[in-house]
């Protein structure tokens, strides 16, 4: 597992570095150095801390092959959505079509850690997050921390994630994706709470007890 961890990451680092410098065309572009600081900094601490304390869960999250053909499309178009962020990022940088100012990439990065805490407190109440959608023998429904204040706190983290990652990259175009983003998230929740819903006992009462299933006050 520690290879496969390590495989996965390194993939990841590269994956990104070439959606972000290729387009750009340079490797002078402060803020995707920063991202990538951002982005992978905290990846790797997480997954030290899944390693040590639920390995379980870990490997949960390195099986990424969905059983349902539907949830598959969802996550290929979901991976392509957050490259579009990086590729225009790029591409914004190489032709300056964007001028953001430093204070809003500055918040922006903020917003950005922000989710990525939400993650992490999201992973430590909930040992059963697979990174597909599943449900295994003996799984329980979490009600506490971050569940407590919507159903679906891994995709409230992603949202703020990604939503916030263009202005973070210094790019104002690179957020028109973030319709898509949004419109797979919604897909995404509605379709895994059919299976909850079906097979995870005590789901229907949390449902009752958790009103909101991605952003408090709204949905």
């Amino acid at each position: 597992m520690i290879k496969h961890t390590i495989f996965s990451f390194s993939v990841a680092v590269i994956m990104t570095a070439v959606a972000l410098f290729l387009p750009a065309g340079t490797i002078y572009y402060w803020q995707a150095w920063v991202f990538m600081g951002l982005f992978f900094i905290p990846m790797a601490f997480i997954a030290g801390y899944l390693f040590k304390c639920s390995p379980e869960l870990l490997k949960r999250r390195l099986d990424t092959k969905e059983k349902e053909p539907g949830q598959g499309i969802l996550a290929k178009l979901f991976y392509f959505t957050v490259c579009s962020f990086f590729v225009i990022s790029g591409l914004d940088r190489r032709f300056g079509w964007s001028s953001v100012h430093i204070s809003v990439i500055v918040i922006s990065q903020l917003f950005f850690l922000a989710g990525y805490f939400f993650l992490f407190l999201t992973f430590k109440e909930n040992r059963y997050l697979a990174h597909t959608v599943v449900v295994v023998k003996d799984q329980q429904v979490v009600t506490t921390g971050p569940y407590a204040i919507v159903r679906h706190p891994m995709y409230l983290s992603e949202l703020v994630m990604f939503i916030s990652t263009p202005m973070a990259l210094g790019s104002y175009w690179a957020t028109l994706p973030n319709i898509l983003l949004i419109a797979i998230l919604v897909i995404r929740i509605v379709t895994e709470e059919q299976l909850l819903l079906k097979e995870l006992k005590g789901y229907i009462g949390y449902t009752y007890q958790t009103k909101y299933r991605l952003i408090p006050g709204i949905w």
